[in-house]
This record gives structure tokens, sequence and C-alpha cells, in this order.
């Protein structure tokens, strides 16, 4: 059995899935789309050594940020981290905001072809806007359900139709039944709370080095990295390194984009998922613990009944 706690940015998954794996005698396995790429760490908010209270964390810091990561590379690595964590006698934990990696894990691929990093390189080079306004005229159910800031679901819907003729919604009908045993639950928090944390936390990122962050991966030559920098708080951080912006610009910059992506995270769970909501405006983590907790009592009770 597989527990996983998804929500959006923010809402205090990274401190309920320890909670809950200490409790549970669990493990955590990310389910974050950044928190895979090596010296990323402030902008993509890893939880510390400290912060994880020694529970494992696995799916981190598996790639350069210059090397191609795609749902099938996640897939494959979770596959086998969770045999490995089973083979413990352990209960996976699985903790995250993408939305495709948590649905790529528990009910597989679409038969959408792989990524052609060639086509999604050109379309990178191209404004949102224009990029935008070609997938509304080609695929206009898939352009309704993502943001025209969102470029990387863009670029890749428009990288499916170049490469098979067929939009990208037309792959997206439907999903086989589930690869694993599991519960789902969705974090929400009341849409002022979150906004307000949010900010807080992008003061946080700055305080705890972002800007050095970005300039050490620059230096490093990972500027031009596709996806990687493409990451909120990484490519607003770079303008400012130019001397095109304020501080305060980027900041600001970082802090409405999160909002942004945010409310799509909070969209595509809420509409994508029958995972169980549980907002923590309302209740308290360990109120939150105790539930999920009898579900998966409940549930593993009528598993062994079968």
């Amino acid at each position: 059995m597989i527990v996983v706690i998804s929500g959006a940015t923010a809402t205090g998954k990274t401190e309920l899935g320890i909670l809950l794996a200490k409790e549970l005698d669990g493990e955590v396995i990310s389910a974050d789309s950044m928190m895979v790429y090596k010296y990323m760490d402030v902008g993509t908010a890893k939880p510390t050594l400290e912060e994880m209270q020694g529970i494992p964390h696995h799916l981190i810091d598996l790639v350069l940020p210059s090397e191609n990561f795609s749902v099938k590379d996640y897939i494959e690595h979770f596959d086998k981290t969770v045999k490995s964590i089973l083979n413990k006698g352990k209960i996976p934990i699985v903790v995250g905001g993408s939305w495709l990696y948590i649905q790529g894990a528990l009910y597989g691929l679409s038969e959408a072809p792989e990524s052609n990093w060639e086509i999604r390189e050109k379309l990178y080079k191209i404004d949102n806007l224009t990029l935008y306004q070609k997938l509304k005229e080609i695929d206009p159910a898939y352009a309704q359900k993502i943001h025209q800031n969102d470029k990387r679901r863009i670029v890749r819907a428009l990288e499916v139709y170049e490469i098979t003729g067929k939009p990208f919604s037309s792959f997206q009908e439907g999903f086989k039944n589930p690869r694993y045993e599991f519960i789902g639950f969705n974090l929400e928090r009341d849409r002022d709370e979150l906004m307000e944390r949010i900010k807080l936390r992008v003061e946080k990122m700055f305080q705890k080095g972002l800007i050095e962050e970005v300039q050490k991966l620059v230096d490093m030559g990972f500027r031009e990295s596709i996806t990687a920098m493409q990451a909120i708080g990484y490519k607003e951080v770079l303008p400012y390194l130019d001397n095109k912006i304020s501080l305060e610009d980027a900041k600001n910059s970082i802090i409405e984009n999160t909002k942004d992506f945010a409310k799509r995270q909070i969209r595509t769970f809420r509409n994508k998922m029958s995972f169980e909501n549980l907002n923590l405006s309302t209740i308290n983590i360990y109120e939150v613990l105790r539930k999920i907790e009898k579900k998966l009592q409940e549930v593993s009770d009528g598993i062994s009944t079968r």
C-alpha cells in the first residue's frame, strides 16, 4: 500500500510527509519535477537533512540540471524505489505537487510519444504568448486546461502535435487501472492563507541564498539548461544577474509566478485526481495525521479480507 500526499506549493506537504513517515515507519518518495536536479536546493525548497529528521527521502538529486529527465525516467526510478521500500517492510509515502509524475507513477503513461529534444529546444526559443496562440488553434481542448504562461506543458503539447499530427488532448482520454494499491490525499489551505505562505516562502528563499545558488548554476555552465532553468525561482533571477531588473522586481516576479502556479496546481488536483481533500486551514496537521492513519487502516483491512 502506498500513501500519496499531493497539493499546491506551500501547503505543507513536506512537513506532513515527514511526520507521517515517522508515525507509519515509512520512507518518503518525492514527486517534484524540479527536485530531481542536483545543485537546485533553495529554489526548489528541498528539505534539508535536519528537516528530514532521519527519514529517508528518495528521487531527489538524481541528475544534473543539463540532463534530460522525463516522466518515463521518473516512473522507472519510482518502481525500483517502491519495491525497495516495501521489501524493508516499510510504507512508501509519495509527497509532491507534480501531477504528471504522480499520475504516471500511479496509472502509467499515455500513448503519447517520448520527448524530442530537438523539437523542444526549438519551441522553447519562442515566446509564451505565440506558443499558446498556436496551441489554441491546434488543440483548444487542452489549451483551456492550462495557463498561457505554463510554457513547459504548452511546449509538450506542441511537441506531441509536431511528432504525431494529433492533438495532445487525444492522448489523455482515459488511463489504465492503477498500477499500485494506494490512498491519496490532497492538501489545501484557504486562498488568503496560501498566498501569504507563498510570499513568506519566497522571502525565506532569498534569505537562504537563492541569488547565490542561481549564480553558482550559471558559473557551472547550466544557464541554458532547457527544463531546469525554466523553474520558478531561477528564470526570474537571471535578469537580475544581468542587471536588467532590480532585486525587488525579481522577488515580486517569483511571488506572482508562484501564486499563479499554485492556482493551476489546485485546479489540476481537484479535477484530475480523486483524492480526499484536506484543508489545513480548518484542521491541524495532527488531525490530518489521524485521518490518514484511519483511512490507511480501513483500506488495509479491506484488502486483507478480499
